[in-house]
């Protein structure tokens, strides 16, 4: 089972509650501003870009419906054909004046008395109800409608894809005389549709009645497709091609892909005019936005936490130094000293690693303080301290006991905390601690007592400080600053005491 510290608990914590509380923002805003960009596409950019595209086509289109209408009423071309079609090159140059003034890719009529088809440069060839390429004929004929438009391929351009605009030609009693016009290339028609696609990023297309495509972009597509066999777009097809006073809004899913769609119905070609917008696509700047914006919030929340984990460490550092040390001096206090105390017994147990204890206190601490102030107590105490540090190994302990009185845990046998023990004596003796406070040389005047012992199998704390206090107290029995070990009477030789007297 995982056990985590307060500091880890607290970082966690912090973390999900960031991550949680950013994406939650993130992702309410991305779908906020998604749902805002879909009503707006909908509502206003796709019905706008339809009625554009609309005014434009009737400007682009409308135009050679008007020039084949005056084709159709041009009393030339009816006095021509009523006068038995006898001037070819006259039919020829009107034709050929019609396309050169206008561009158009084809001008012709056909003759209703004679079935030939006159192109511009000539006689094309005589229609016939066999010949597949003429039924467009026929079948207008049988339309009451003064024209039509019809896609199919141009005989005269090599079978190129024609939009055709056919018109009915009548003589003065209203009579049939034949069929005139004029023809679209296709790849303009393409063109022209890819131009609004460049001006307002939206595909446009146009169909007839029944869903087949008459001009699209791809020409492959033209009068080969239906918009109701179409992948997603069959779903709303029907509902698409409804001739209603107000144009509706459709979406559907085409290769994973969201697709919003609109249409509007162009009675003057008895087609449907179709606009679609990728949302995908529309809403990839806003998707963009929502991943930087999770990058931006991850920095953010990286630095946060890494504040946090600075000043959680910092205070809580502060707070372990409070607790386990001693404010004065800087030692270890006697509870950090329990628990290092625990461990060592433990490897003496796991492993056989011997540890030793010293307890000593300063001489004469009470005659310090009285004849010298409280400020020369502390110091000597800091001092004492600060060089028992420098004579123990890393993983040695100085703790504070109480008062005057310290302890030294050392991870060694007795021989080797003995002298631990004597070399700190020996360097507290020969240094003058009380420098500034004592009038002069300081020099001996601060001294320490040791006792040293071994902990034994078994043995608790209480009982081996209790043994280390017994060798102290014989120190000091035997005259102050000296070294005794546990069991004194055979133990190492203690060094030569000095006892010192403040007063002199």
């Amino acid at each position: 089972m995982w056990r985590f510290s307060l500091k880890t608990k607290l970082i966690l914590s912090l973390s999900i509650i960031l991550i949680f509380g950013f994406l939650l923002t993130n992702v309410n805003n991305y779908r906020v501003s998604t749902r805002s960009l879909r009503k707006h596409i909908v509502e206003h950019a796709l019905p706008l870009t339809r009625d554009n595209i609309y005014s434009e086509i009737q400007s682009d289109l409308m135009r050679p419906i008007f020039i084949s209408s005056l084709m159709a009423n041009d009393t030339f071309l009816k006095d021509w054909a009523l006068g038995g079609e006898k001037e070819m090159g006259q039919i020829t140059r009107y034709l050929q004046e019609i396309k050169g003034k206008y561009g158009f890719f084809s001008t012709f009529f056909v003759s209703e008395q004679t079935g030939h088809y006159y192109h511009f440069n000539g006689i094309l060839k005589k229609i016939s109800r066999e010949d597949a390429h003429d039924v467009w004929y026929y079948d207008f004929k049988a339309m009451d409608k003064p024209y039509d438009l019809t896609v199919d391929t141009n005989e005269a351009a090599d079978n190129s894809l024609t939009i055709f605009i056919n018109h009915r030609l009548n003589d003065y009693n209203g009579k049939l005389l034949g069929v005139t016009g004029v023809g679209l290339n296709m790849e303009m028609v393409a063109n022209l549709l890819k131009s609004y696609r460049q001006r307002y990023g939206r595909d446009v297309y146009l169909v007839d009645r029944d869903g087949l495509i008459k001009v699209h972009k791809d020409q492959s597509l033209v009068d080969r497709e239906n918009i109701s066999e179409q992948e997603g777009l069959k779903e709303v097809a029907q509902k698409a091609l409804a001739i209603k006073p107000e144009s509706d809004a459709f979406d559907f899913w085409r290769g994973g892909r969201h697709i919003l769609l609109t249409s509007r119905y162009l009675p003057e070609f008895e087609w449907f005019l179709l606009v679609e917008q990728d949302e995908t696509q529309a809403i990839a700047g806003l998707r963009r936005n929502f991943y930087q914006n999770l990058a931006f919030d991850l920095v953010i929340i990286l630095v946060i936490l890494a504040i946090a984990a600075y000043t959680v460490g910092h205070f809580q550092s502060k707070l372990e130094q409070m607790a386990t040390t001693d404010k004065l001096t800087g030692a270890f206090n006697r509870r950090e000293f329990d628990r290092h105390f625990e461990s060592a017994v433990y490897l003496g147990q796991r492993q056989g690693a011997q540890f030793s204890v010293v307890l000593f206190d300063v001489d004469n601490f009470k005659a310090i303080n009285d004849e010298l102030g409280h400020m020369a107590g502390d110091h000597v105490l800091k001092e004492v301290v600060g060089l028992a540090t420098t004579h123990i190994r890393q993983n040695d302990l100085v703790v504070r006991w109480g008062g005057d009185e310290f302890v030294l845990l050392i991870y060694n046998d007795l021989p080797q905390a003995w002298m631990v023990a004597e070399r700190l004596r020996e360097e507290i003796r020969n240094r003058d601690l009380l420098a500034g406070f004592a009038g002069g040389s300081g020099k001996g005047l601060v001294t320490i007592s040791c006792g040293v012992v071994m902990h034994e199998a078994g043995e608790i704390l209480d009982h081996i400080i209790m043994r280390a206090d017994a060798a102290l107290y014989e120190s000091k029995k035997r005259g102050k600053n000296q070294t005794m070990t546990g069991n004194y009477g055979t133990s190492l030789p203690p060094a030569q005491g000095i006892n010192l007297d403040l007063h002199g």
